[in-house]
């Protein structure tokens, strides 16, 4: 049975059997959705096809870096700077 969604560009969906994806590209012009599976795969569709997988939307997951191909390294949250201690510098021992 397809549930009729037309696809939304950055949005999720799941197939009744789990498969979670996002919709990265769509084309009105020729009916052509590309969408990208969590794990990084990426599949072309047509309009026929998308209907007939019956994706609901959902919810983006929370950890939306498994469908990316990136690493916290490639994102740069090693560099964000880590707070420090309250300090003055009279408690600088140089001074």
């Amino acid at each position: 049975m397809a549930v009729g969604h037309d696809p939304v560009v950055g949005d999720w969906y799941m197939t009744p059997s789990g498969d979670s994806f996002e919709v990265v590209a769509f084309e009105s012009d020729d009916d052509s959705i590309e969408i990208q599976y969590f794990d990084g795969a990426v599949e072309a569709l047509d309009m026929e096809t998308w209907l007939d997988i019956s994706a609901r939307p959902i919810e983006p997951p929370e950890d939306w870096s498994g469908s990316m191909d990136v690493s916290r390294e490639d994102v740069g949250t090693e560099d964000v700077p880590q707070p420090h201690s309250a300090s003055s510098p009279l408690d600088d021992p140089d001074l």
